[in-house]
């Protein structure tokens, strides 16, 4: 995040009273894990994205070339 973002948020904050910023703080410690969990698995799905579209190409041929069986859940 920027400076100049980070200095807009402050002073939209700033510009509340005492308690709805309070309010807000306790918004952003609520929500910032989740936004953190976001991020890092957005960064996991970039890491492993070209395995998964191998492993997609892969099924498909499996499945093109009569290899493929279906899924039996019972057996996970």
């Amino acid at each position: 995040m920027s400076s100049a973002t980070i200095a807009t948020l402050v002073k939209m904050i700033e510009s509340l009273p005492a308690p709805a910023q309070e309010q807000v703080v306790e918004h952003l410690r609520e929500y910032l894990p989740d936004l953190q969990d976001e991020v890092r698995w957005d960064e996991l799905i970039q890491r492993t994205q070209p395995s998964l579209i191998e492993a997609a190409r892969k099924a498909r041929h499996e499945k093109a070339a009569g290899q493929a069986t279906p899924l039996d859940s019972d057996r996970l």
